[in-house]
């Protein structure tokens, strides 16, 4: 009895080291047939130093094309968000709350925004909350999208898209908009200072290439919006893009920039790469 208890302790405890990842952001995807390395890059889509380090100039310099979550040179891409960013049938954001909520949801609004909900009433309340991004830090707001294009361009390489902004817009039809609306109240309650904090805690974890604890804060959030439907906004994305990157990586050695929250976990593109038999390591 103690050598097969011993023996589960032992496999549990396989398992579990087997779902933790390295530190790192950076990531090198080889094997498989794979004539050239990728590289995969975790970013985060706002912060206050955007600055690529040595070996993510390294691994740019030594792929030949850049593929984002999406194809962010696109000259239609703005036009292209703006009419997916509506909620469907007509929904308005005062149907989706009480009239009190929709009150504190109008002054939080007004006083950060500079403008009444009833201008946004028709938008995805996730659109709102997205609206709030650049309040979160105390600096001028930096893209590590932007300077991965930068180089790109420098070196005369195309950028792509994992996705169209029609399948990522999508996604927040996907998700009640219920939902998005008790987010955006439950952050006007609680004031900006509340989300600054827990915003502070992910770049921190961020900042520490830790992607175990990036991901266990984002499990843990009082969300229902990420906690609720962590399928539509990961996982399911994470599942589409894996043979889309497994035929890239196969045409032309790739550097690919997607949000640092896709890479961890058992439905991260990390693992997911690894089922399929790539050889995923940390550059370090």
């Amino acid at each position: 009895m103690k050598k097969i208890l011993l023996a589960l302790l032992t496999l549990c405890t396989l398992l579990a080291n087997a779902q933790k990842l390295d530190k790192g952001l950076l990531w090198k995807i080889s094997g498989n047939g794979l004539s050239k390395p990728s590289y995969l890059f975790g970013t985060i889509h706002l912060t206050c130093d955007a600055t690529l380090d040595k070996n993510i100039l390294k691994a740019l310099d030594e792929t030949g094309q850049l593929y984002l979550e999406l194809d962010m040179d696109d000259p239609a891409m703005m036009s292209e968000m703006m009419s997916g960013i509506a909620m469907k049938d007509g929904k308005k954001m005062s149907t989706l709350a009480s009239p009190e909520d929709f009150q504190i949801v109008n002054a939080f609004v007004k006083e950060n925004l500079g403008i009444t909900l009833s201008m946004v009433e028709s938008y995805k309340p996730f659109m709102v909350s997205a609206m709030m991004f650049t309040k979160m830090i105390d600096c001028p707001a930096q893209s590590f999208e932007a300077e991965l294009m930068k180089v790109a361009k420098a070196q005369s390489e195309e950028v792509y898209g994992l996705e169209t902004v029609q399948e990522q817009m999508t996604v927040f039809d996907d998700i009640p908009y219920e939902d998005q609306m008790k987010d955006l109240v439950k952050a006007a309650k609680s004031g900006l200072d509340k989300e600054k904090a827990e915003f502070k805690k992910l770049m921190d974890s961020y900042n520490n290439k830790d992607l175990n604890v990036l991901m266990a804060l984002m499990n843990d959030t009082e969300s229902p919006m990420y906690s609720d439907h962590n399928d539509v906004l990961l996982a399911d994305r994470n599942k589409n893009w894996i043979p889309k990157i497994e035929k890239i990586t196969k045409e032309k050695s790739t550097f690919f920039g997607v949000g640092a929250a896709h890479l961890a976990g058992d439905n991260g593109v990390i693992n997911l790469l690894r089922k399929k038999g790539y050889k995923v390591e940390a550059v370090k």
